[in-house]
């Protein structure tokens, strides 16, 4: 795990943790080996984690003792929310999903459900800083983005798996469109700051200026 100190809002100190976590992604009969990235933002006392994936002993160790104010998901397939309730028990935290992901967060929680609705527009409190809830489905029907417009020199978005480095997430499975995924990266990601960095659910870290010259390129291949 690695963490930079990143200057938050309200004056205060912000830093970004980061921890990749390693298991598997089951879909449509179909299982892949993955590693993902799990975020951790907040300071000294309190942090927000970012999609706390595969193995809880991992997360808790990483948030230190810390006040959990919230568990966010940017959607949720398996990889990303079959550790979140163990997870959510040891520390103490709701957990956040948007609601047009319910049919596939029952398919891993069939008889439970997550504690608080994600909405496009929301802002969430994260130590001295916030994010603001982007909707932005394809992936999923649920997908979101977070972005915290303070946080770095241009701020920085967590694309979840809706944009990599290289472009689109992947579109091939239940649920997901490909039309969709390019409206909400066109819309709703490329029209951000070119130099706001882009964390990611899965692999390297990217910014919008290093992606946006694509966009046709991958409207052309369609993927």
């Amino acid at each position: 795990m690695s963490a930079e100190p990143l200057r938050g809002g309200d004056g205060g100190r912000v830093r970004v943790e980061h921890l990749v976590t390693s298991g598997t992604f089951s879909l449509d009969g179909g299982t892949w080996e993955v590693d993902n990235n799990v975020w951790l933002i907040g300071d000294d006392e309190q942090v927000v984690v970012v999609d706390p994936a595969h193995d809880p002993a991992a997360v808790v160790e990483a948030v230190g003792g810390r006040e959990v104010t919230a568990i966010l998901l940017t959607h949720a397939h398996d990889d990303h929310i079959r550790a979140v309730r163990e997870v959510a028990g040891q520390v103490g935290a709701p957990v956040h999903l948007h609601p047009a992901d319910t049919v596939l967060w029952q398919q891993v929680y069939p008889e439970t459900g997550f504690d608080r609705e994600l909405a496009d527009g929301q802002r969430i409190r994260a130590a001295g800083t916030a994010l603001t809830v982007l909707h932005t489905p394809g992936h999923s029907p649920g997908s979101v983005c977070f972005w915290a417009a303070d946080l770095g020199e241009h701020g920085i978005l967590f694309s979840g798996d809706t944009l990599f480095a290289g472009g689109p997430g992947a579109t091939g499975r239940s649920y997901s469109d490909f039309p969709t995924i390019i409206d909400s990266i066109r819309d709703r990601l490329l029209v951000l700051p070119e130099g706001a960095e882009v964390l990611t659910g899965h692999g390297e870290t990217t910014t919008i200026g290093a992606e946006a010259p694509h966009l046709q390129e991958w409207i052309d291949r369609g993927h």
